[in-house]
């Protein structure tokens, strides 16, 4: 781990060129090599441990990068999306045109459209590819190095703040403290959630640049997760939101994030984003249909204590510098805004398909075309659209919108929501016998974000359960939840029928059935493994499916 992890994280160089007040925020050393001068400070540990996430964390933080997927919101999480089916892309830049292309698509007159690559499987494909002579060619390396990235710096903001003396008397010195232990321990249980939600093995780590060769399962890397998070929940319990605490929040939330839900949080909404987070680590690492009826109720409980609709969460704003993102490319959306052709990622026909008849949302944020763009035929029939993501929307009032690439004016979430919050109430519901208080969770998105939908109301369980379904798909569309789901309900494995699909010719079919074959969870990189092989007694680190 160390001899990886370490040489990825970029020099400090690369932060002192932030501008005006963002540079005071995240002018930060290398937080795997803190100075006394940088760190050893109650302002500059708090300058650490910010800059660590938002800046080394999610940006510049690692060895590679490629322009075309982008950094961390738009590779690692475009190759979610992209797998998901919300999104296609025609680019070759780190596979992202085969990463979501399906093993085959039966067209509506019995046409089958093979994977035309040359390894014909994605699978195959991503076994090919991770190695490390590919370096940032390969897909599986970005989201592990970001994530341990994240991982190792909160180590040694722990380390450091705990070395450090606070300003104030006992108490508020205390507070102070705390808070930014809490910052650190809830990061690493973000980290640690990520790699086990899409890695089938990973390392726990919990000392600054600490070599581990210790692989263990993704089962054990979720319960760290939630250690860690619920280390974060005690902390903030015994703080309560004081002044000490709102000083030192405010202090590590960059100010250009302080805008809408992303204003610093209480500590009780703090504890409800773990819980949201905990509920998630849960639901999407499950199948449904091995999902139990205790585990329906684990999820449940930490839903009705998770994300409110007024609480405020951990999201990001652009800059005119593009500190944190870009505007116009720094985030999935803002990548799949404009005419197909012109953009990295186009609209999936089956995301579309899914919004229900008369949504305002849909209205709002996307054009049909009128023909349809069509791509490399050598790159099968999947991304082919009829569809474009209209920048700023179209001006409905109440209705969400999408996409907006006007500098500071994107919502860019981190992690959970109010949306997905609530849609895991329903599911949970759903399945524990509710349909009616499952059916009003829903309601209640649909009308968070200005659907216009008339309630629903009597319908029988399967039919709740497809409309609970679309709403996840199209609710939280572009943010990073599809794959996720599409595994757990095993859209991968057992494919998809009466799909949308626009063949090579342009022709629309609407009866066709997709065959993702998917892998559920990627092999550990190789670029870890290269310089940080397994030790003895290791789990597995190649899924075996």
């Amino acid at each position: 781990m160390k001899r990886y992890i370490i040489r990825t994280t970029i020099l400090s160089f690369a932060l002192v060129s932030l501008l005006g007040a963002c540079k005071e925020q995240l002018d930060v050393k290398n937080p795997n090599q803190p100075t006394p001068s940088s760190a050893a400070t109650e302002t500059g540990v708090i300058a650490l441990a910010q800059g660590s996430v938002y800046i080394n964390g999610f940006k510049d933080g690692i060895k590679y990068t490629d322009g075309t997927p982008g950094y961390f919101w738009t590779g690692a999480i475009g190759f979610h999306e992209l797998m998901g089916d919300e999104i296609g892309e025609e680019a070759a830049n780190v596979y992202g045109n085969q990463i979501g292309m399906p093993d085959l698509v039966t067209l509506d007159d019995g046409t089958k459209v093979v994977n035309p690559s040359s390894i014909n499987t994605q699978i195959a494909l991503l076994r090919t590819v991770n190695t490390n002579a590919n370096a940032g060619a390969n897909p599986l390396y970005y989201e592990w190095a970001y994530m341990y990235n994240i991982n190792n710096a909160m180590n040694n903001v722990i380390d450091i703040t705990n070395t450090t003396t606070f300003t104030g008397e006992a108490t508020a010195a205390t507070a102070k403290k705390n808070t930014v232990l809490a910052w650190a321990y809830w990061w690493k249980g973000y980290a640690y959630s990520r790699i086990g939600s899409i890695y089938y093995a990973g390392l726990i780590n919990n000392k600054t640049g600490a070599t581990n060769a210790n692989y263990v399962t993704k089962e054990n890397i979720i319960t760290e997760a939630n250690k860690n998070l619920d280390q974060a929940a005690t902390l903030l319990t015994a703080l309560g939101t004081d002044a000490n605490y709102t000083a030192t929040i405010t202090g590590l939330v960059p100010t250009f994030n302080q805008v809408g839900k992303g204003l610093p949080p209480t500590t009780d909404m703090w504890k409800r984003n773990i819980n949201t987070l905990k509920a998630r680590n849960l639901l999407v690492n499950t199948t449904v249909a091995t999902m139990t009826a205790a585990q329906w109720g684990q999820v449940l409980a930490l839903a009705n204590d998770g994300i409110r609709a007024t609480d405020n969460v951990f999201s990001g704003r652009s800059t005119d510098n593009a500190d944190f993102f870009s505007s116009t490319n720094g985030n999935i959306a803002a990548k799949s805004t404009g005419t197909p052709g012109s953009v990295t990622y186009k609209i999936s026909e089956r995301l579309i398909q899914d919004f229900p008849a008369g949504d305002k949302r849909l209205a709002n944020n996307f054009t049909q075309l009128a023909a349809p763009s069509l791509f490399n035929s050598d790159r099968g029939n999947s991304f082919n659209t009829r569809w474009q993501l209209v920048n700023a929307g179209k001006g409905q009032a109440g209705v969400v919108v999408l996409s907006n690439q006007a500098v500071g004016a994107y919502e860019l979430y981190v992690a959970g929501t109010y949306e997905e919050n609530e849609l895991m109430k329903a599911e949970a519901k759903l399945y524990t016998g509710d349909i009616a208080g499952g059916l009003t969770s829903i309601d209640a998105v649909r009308t968070y974000q200005g659907a216009g939908l008339a309630a629903l109301s009597g319908l029988a369980l399967d039919a709740a359960k497809e409309e609970l379904r679309k709403e996840r798909r199209v609710g939280l569309a572009l943010r990073g939840i599809s794959f996720y789901d599409a595994r757990r309900w095993e859209v991968i494995t057992k494919g998809r029928t009466n799909a949308v699909v626009v063949d090579k010719a342009g022709k629309l079919n609407t009866k066709a059935t997709i065959s993702y074959n998917f892998l559920d969870y990627w092999d550990v990189p190789d670029n870890e493994l290269a310089y940080n092989p397994a030790a003895a007694g290791s789990a597995p680190i190649k899924n075996p499916k």
